[in-house]
Protein backbone atom coordinates (compact mmCIF):
# COMPACT_ATOMS: atom_id res chain seq x y z
CA UNK A 1 0.00 0.00 0.00
CA UNK A 2 1.44 3.49 -0.93
CA UNK A 3 1.30 6.07 1.68
CA UNK A 4 3.17 8.90 3.32
CA UNK A 5 6.53 8.74 4.53
CA UNK A 6 6.37 9.05 8.94
CA UNK A 7 8.86 12.04 9.42
CA UNK A 8 9.61 10.91 13.81
CA UNK A 9 12.84 10.94 15.08
CA UNK A 10 14.08 11.49 18.62
CA UNK A 11 14.24 15.05 20.24
CA UNK A 12 11.36 16.27 18.18
CA UNK A 13 9.60 19.20 19.75
CA UNK A 14 6.35 18.79 18.02
CA UNK A 15 4.86 15.77 16.15
CA UNK A 16 1.95 16.52 13.86
CA UNK A 17 -1.02 13.77 13.21
CA UNK A 18 -3.41 14.07 10.62
CA UNK A 19 -6.22 11.45 10.63
CA UNK A 20 -5.01 9.82 7.62
CA UNK A 21 -3.05 11.10 3.88
CA UNK A 22 -5.56 12.23 1.40
CA UNK A 23 -5.21 10.94 -1.84
CA UNK A 24 -3.80 14.36 -3.28
CA UNK A 25 -1.21 14.12 -0.64
CA UNK A 26 -0.21 10.40 -1.67
CA UNK A 27 0.19 11.58 -5.34
CA UNK A 28 2.13 14.74 -4.55
CA UNK A 29 4.30 12.72 -1.62
CA UNK A 30 3.92 15.41 1.01
CA UNK A 31 1.70 15.81 3.75
CA UNK A 32 -1.37 18.75 3.10
CA UNK A 33 -1.05 18.64 0.22
CA UNK A 34 -4.59 19.39 -1.55
CA UNK A 35 -4.21 23.00 -2.88
CA UNK A 36 -7.63 24.03 -0.73
CA UNK A 37 -6.10 22.44 2.34
CA UNK A 38 -5.86 25.42 4.95
CA UNK A 39 -2.62 23.70 6.77
CA UNK A 40 0.04 25.60 5.21
CA UNK A 41 -1.51 28.99 5.08
CA UNK A 42 -2.28 28.93 9.08
CA UNK A 43 1.53 27.12 9.67
CA UNK A 44 3.06 29.56 8.04
CA UNK A 45 0.96 32.97 9.77
CA UNK A 46 1.21 30.97 13.19
CA UNK A 47 4.53 32.17 14.24
CA UNK A 48 5.86 28.22 14.87
CA UNK A 49 8.27 29.11 11.97
CA UNK A 50 11.01 31.86 11.27
CA UNK A 51 9.91 31.64 7.81
CA UNK A 52 7.17 30.78 5.06
CA UNK A 53 7.46 27.92 3.32
CA UNK A 54 5.44 26.66 -0.08
CA UNK A 55 3.84 23.21 0.36
CA UNK A 56 6.19 20.94 -0.83
CA UNK A 57 7.88 17.36 0.03
CA UNK A 58 11.45 19.85 0.68
CA UNK A 59 9.73 22.44 2.61
CA UNK A 60 8.27 19.33 4.95
CA UNK A 61 11.53 17.85 4.98
CA UNK A 62 13.33 21.51 6.01
CA UNK A 63 10.74 21.44 8.79
CA UNK A 64 11.55 18.48 10.06
CA UNK A 65 15.26 18.93 10.34
CA UNK A 66 15.35 22.49 10.90
CA UNK A 67 12.85 22.94 13.57
CA UNK A 68 12.33 19.30 14.75
CA UNK A 69 8.45 19.18 13.43
CA UNK A 70 7.69 15.15 12.86
CA UNK A 71 4.31 14.50 10.72
CA UNK A 72 2.25 11.10 10.79
CA UNK A 73 -1.10 10.09 11.01
CA UNK A 74 -3.53 8.28 12.87
CA UNK A 75 -4.21 6.10 9.77
CA UNK A 76 -1.88 5.54 7.19
CA UNK A 77 -4.03 3.93 4.52
CA UNK A 78 -5.06 7.34 2.21
CA UNK A 79 -8.99 8.10 0.96
CA UNK A 80 -10.14 11.15 -0.61
CA UNK A 81 -12.22 12.20 2.60
CA UNK A 82 -11.59 11.02 6.54
CA UNK A 83 -15.37 9.44 6.58
CA UNK A 84 -13.94 6.83 4.06
CA UNK A 85 -11.91 5.22 7.40
CA UNK A 86 -13.32 1.99 9.19
CA UNK A 87 -13.22 0.18 12.61
CA UNK A 88 -10.39 -2.04 10.68
CA UNK A 89 -8.16 0.90 9.62
CA UNK A 90 -8.38 2.16 13.51
CA UNK A 91 -7.56 -1.02 14.94
CA UNK A 92 -4.59 -1.62 12.54
CA UNK A 93 -2.91 1.81 12.54
CA UNK A 94 -3.68 3.77 15.99
CA UNK A 95 -1.59 1.31 18.04
CA UNK A 96 1.42 1.53 15.62
CA UNK A 97 1.20 5.26 15.87
CA UNK A 98 1.24 4.69 20.07
CA UNK A 99 3.76 2.96 19.86
CA UNK A 100 6.16 5.17 17.79
CA UNK A 101 5.00 8.16 20.40
CA UNK A 102 6.41 6.05 23.07
CA UNK A 103 9.43 5.02 21.12
CA UNK A 104 10.12 8.81 19.95
CA UNK A 105 8.46 10.90 22.90
CA UNK A 106 7.52 13.88 20.95
CA UNK A 107 7.32 16.57 23.12
CA UNK A 108 4.05 17.39 22.26
CA UNK A 109 1.65 15.26 20.03
CA UNK A 110 -0.44 17.84 18.09
CA UNK A 111 -3.72 16.28 16.83
CA UNK A 112 -5.29 17.45 13.64
CA UNK A 113 -8.79 17.51 14.54
CA UNK A 114 -11.03 15.89 17.53
CA UNK A 115 -12.26 13.02 15.23
CA UNK A 116 -8.33 11.87 15.07
CA UNK A 117 -7.63 11.96 18.85
CA UNK A 118 -11.22 10.27 19.58
CA UNK A 119 -10.18 7.62 17.75
CA UNK A 120 -6.45 7.58 18.46
CA UNK A 121 -7.79 6.70 22.16
CA UNK A 122 -10.55 4.50 21.09
CA UNK A 123 -8.41 1.77 19.58
CA UNK A 124 -5.14 2.04 21.47
CA UNK A 125 -7.62 0.90 24.66
CA UNK A 126 -6.90 4.45 26.30
CA UNK A 127 -9.81 5.52 28.44
CA UNK A 128 -12.38 7.63 26.79
CA UNK A 129 -11.79 11.32 27.54
CA UNK A 130 -13.40 14.37 26.99
CA UNK A 131 -11.91 16.08 24.28
CA UNK A 132 -11.68 20.03 23.99
CA UNK A 133 -9.56 22.39 21.65
CA UNK A 134 -6.14 22.82 22.63
CA UNK A 135 -3.95 21.49 25.75
CA UNK A 136 -5.44 18.46 27.06
CA UNK A 137 -5.11 17.17 30.38
CA UNK A 138 -3.70 13.99 29.74
CA UNK A 139 -0.33 13.14 27.58
CA UNK A 140 0.10 10.10 26.01
CA UNK A 141 3.34 8.60 27.73
CA UNK A 142 5.35 11.83 28.59
CA UNK A 143 3.65 13.89 25.68
CA UNK A 144 2.12 16.59 26.21
CA UNK A 145 -1.27 16.26 23.61
CA UNK A 146 -2.47 19.62 21.58
CA UNK A 147 -5.61 19.46 18.97
CA UNK A 148 -6.54 22.13 16.88
CA UNK A 149 -9.08 21.94 13.92
CA UNK A 150 -8.97 19.65 11.45
CA UNK A 151 -7.52 21.92 8.14
CA UNK A 152 -9.22 19.96 6.10
CA UNK A 153 -11.27 21.69 3.17
CA UNK A 154 -13.83 19.22 3.98
CA UNK A 155 -13.89 21.01 7.81
CA UNK A 156 -15.26 24.23 5.91
CA UNK A 157 -17.16 25.13 9.94
CA UNK A 158 -13.42 26.36 10.60
CA UNK A 159 -12.19 29.56 8.76
CA UNK A 160 -8.37 29.45 7.93
CA UNK A 161 -8.16 32.59 10.72
CA UNK A 162 -9.64 29.94 13.76
CA UNK A 163 -7.39 27.09 12.12
CA UNK A 164 -4.17 29.90 12.29
CA UNK A 165 -6.06 31.48 16.11
CA UNK A 166 -5.34 27.66 17.16
CA UNK A 167 -1.66 27.13 15.50
CA UNK A 168 -0.38 30.63 16.96
CA UNK A 169 -1.70 28.69 20.61
CA UNK A 170 0.21 26.02 20.31
CA UNK A 171 3.24 28.48 19.36
CA UNK A 172 2.63 29.80 22.64
CA UNK A 173 2.65 26.37 24.32
CA UNK A 174 5.52 25.72 22.40
CA UNK A 175 7.67 28.84 23.55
Amino acid sequence: MKTLKDYLDFDLKILSIGLNPSTISVERGYYFANPRNRFWKALNASGLLQEEFIPSMQAQEKIFTDYKIGFTDVVKRHSSMGKDLRAVDYKKWAPILKAEIVKYQPKICWFHGKIAMQNYLKYTGSKNKNIDWGLQDFKINTSTIFVTPNPSPANAAFSLEMITDWYRKLNVLVE
